[in-house]
């Protein structure tokens, strides 16, 4: 048996290093004729080409972030989607623990198992110019998933301008002007080397980027008890050690770019107020497009309720 691994995370990255250590793991308890092969880098295409891959077989499984996974649910688009809406990681670990018994069900129902849950830190704008106001950004091309066309109709409504690419298409685009904006999280902005291009980072926490390890049930099916429970204890942990490393580096990576050039522009209260008045401007345009209306509302309630108790 083979279980073949696609992924945008870069070469040697913490996250391409324990998908080689829930493999081993793997194949210790399926038996030595396991094979297991980890595809980084985007080399089997974007988030939505690997659940293409997965669904016929060519990919057994996939370590993505919701881009990907609400191809598969789109109830997890909830955890990534919702911009200025979680305060702390707190906050993301609390609603992520309460929905994710629903949110499995789903995904097993429609062929796939989840592993494991990871995230990648906060996005943040990295542009060529400074900017600090959500009007700043109005006259600048921003990346965009290619498979998100209700996100580019969402921004194109609200006067931005979208231009749908490919991660891997980054760093040629921004180099040759097709785009002067990206939200990404510090980490692959340094590790895919965007910041030497837009070298502006806006030090705000739009929204984290959550993601998980999927399997095909297919391939889950085939599998020894033994190899199952071997996925399912090492994935958990690498999980836990992917979070806390994902969070940490995100100020370890401002850090090693702003030794490098990047500059870090921090909104002051008036202009936050801006972000947040266009967050609530978002929300109505997201509920029921992006978000299935249900689970956003969930969303809400999971975090007044949590809220609540730490009397905030």
């Amino acid at each position: 048996m083979q279980l073949r691994i696609g992924s945008v995370v870069p070469k040697n990255s913490l996250y391409h290093q324990k998908l080689l250590e829930i493999g081993e793991a793997w194949r210790g308890a399926q038996g030595a004729a396991a094979r297991f092969a980890v595809f980084t880098d985007g080399s089997q295409g974007g988030e939505a080409e690997i659940v293409r891959r997965m669904r016929i077989g060519q990919l057994q499984g996939g370590l993505m972030s919701v881009v990907g996974l609400r191809d598969i649910e789109p109830t997890i688009a909830a955890l990534q989607n919702l911009p200025l809406l979680f305060r702390s990681w707190e906050e993301v670990d609390h609603v992520r623990e309460k929905m994710r018994p629903s949110i499995e069900k789903r995904v097993l129902e429609r062929g796939f198992v989840i592993i494991g849950w990871g995230d990648a830190g906060w996005v943040r704008f990295f542009s060529k110019e400074p900017a600090v106001r959500p009007d700043d950004y109005k006259g600048m091309k921003f990346f965009a998933w290619g498979s998100e066309p209700e996100q580019q109709a969402i921004m194109k409504s609200l006067g931005y301008t979208p231009v749908p690419l490919e991660t891997t298409d980054i760093l040629p685009a921004m180099q040759t002007g097709m785009i002067n904006v990206v939200p990404s999280t510090p980490y692959f902005a340094l590790a895919t080397q965007v910041f030497g291009t837009a070298s502006h980072m806006l030090e705000i926490n739009w929204a984290p980027i959550v993601g998980a390890l999927a399997l095909t049930r297919r391939a889950w099916d085939t599998m020894s008890p033994a190899a199952q429970q071997a996925l399912r204890t090492s994935g958990e942990s690498a999980s836990i050690a992917m979070r806390a490393q994902a969070r940490k580096e995100v100020d370890e990576a401002v850090e090693a770019m702003k030794k490098r050039g990047l500059v870090v522009n921090r909104p002051n209260a008036e202009q936050m107020r801006e972000w947040d008045q266009l967050a609530e401007r978002l929300y109505p345009r997201i509920r029921g497009t992006m978000v299935p209306s249900e689970t956003f509302d969930e969303v809400f309630a999971h975090l007044k309720a949590f809220r609540a108790t730490r009397g905030r």
